[in-house]
C-alpha cells in the first residue's frame, strides 16, 4: 500500500463549499481508500491505497466529492515520498523556510512560463519555482502579500494550493505514522 497526501483547494473558505471532515473520511472510505485522516479543516487528507496512478486517485475523489457534496474541487495528489522532497528542496534558509508557503503545482510549468512569471517582483516577498511548487516567503505576512496563486496559476498554466510550514511539518507526521 502506498501513503498518499491529498490538498483539496478552496473548500471551507468563507462559508462556501462546505465539507465536514468526519463526512469527507467516510466518502473516501466508501470511495476504497483505506486509514483515511484528515488534518484541519481546509483540505488536507492522509490515506493508504493501492492504486498507483495519482491521476486515478484524482479523478476518484473528484467524482466522489462532487456526488457526494455536489460541487467540483481541486485535487491535487501526492506520496509522502514526494511531498518530504517538496519539504526538503526548499531554497530557503531554514529560519525563512519556517514562514514560508509551499504552493503545490498541478505539474511541472514550462521552463519558458517559468521564465516569464519570474520576470514580476514585489519588495518583501521572494519566491522560487522549483519543479512542482513555489515557495513563496512574504516578509509582512501571507494575508498582507501582493502576490496570490491566481497571478502563478494564470501564468505558469496550472492549479495550485498553499499550505504553510507548520501544515506541511504536520502532514509529513501523520503520513508517517499510518
Amino acid at each position: 500500500m502506498i501513503t498518499y497526501i491529498v490538498l483539496l483547494r478552496g473548500i471551507n473558505v468563507g462559508g462556501h463549499k462546505k465539507v465536514p471532515m468526519a463526512e469527507l473520511r467516510e466518502v473516501l472510505t466508501k470511495s476504497g481508500f483505506k486509514a483515511v485522516k484528515t488534518y484541519i479543516q481546509s483540505g488536507n487528507v492522509i490515506f493508504k491505497s493501492e492504486i498507483e496512478n495519482q491521476s486515478e486517485i484524482e479523478t476518484i475523489m473528484k467524482t466522489s466529492i462532487l456526488e457526494h457534496f455536489g460541487f467540483d474541487v481541486s485535487v491535487l495528489v501526492r506520496t509522502r515520498e514526494q511531498l518530504l522532497k517538496i519539504f526538503d528542496d526548499c531554497p530557503f534558509s531554514e529560519n525563512i523556510k519556517m514562514n514560508s508557503y509551499f504552493a503545490i503545482l498541478s505539474k511541472i510549468p514550462d521552463d519558458k512560463l517559468v521564465k516569464e512569471a519570474s520576470e514580476k517582483t514585489y519588495e518583501n516577498e521572494d519566491y522560487h519555482i522549483l519543479n512542482d511548487c513555489l515557495y513563496l516567503y512574504c516578509s509582512q505576512g501571507y494575508g498582507k502579500a501582493k502576490f496570490n496563486l491566481n497571478y502563478f496559476e494564470m501564468k505558469l498554466d496550472v492549479s495550485a494550493t498553499s499550505r504553510n510550514y507548520k501544515t506541511m511539518i504536520k502532514l509529513l507526521a501523520m503520513s508517517a505514522e499510518i
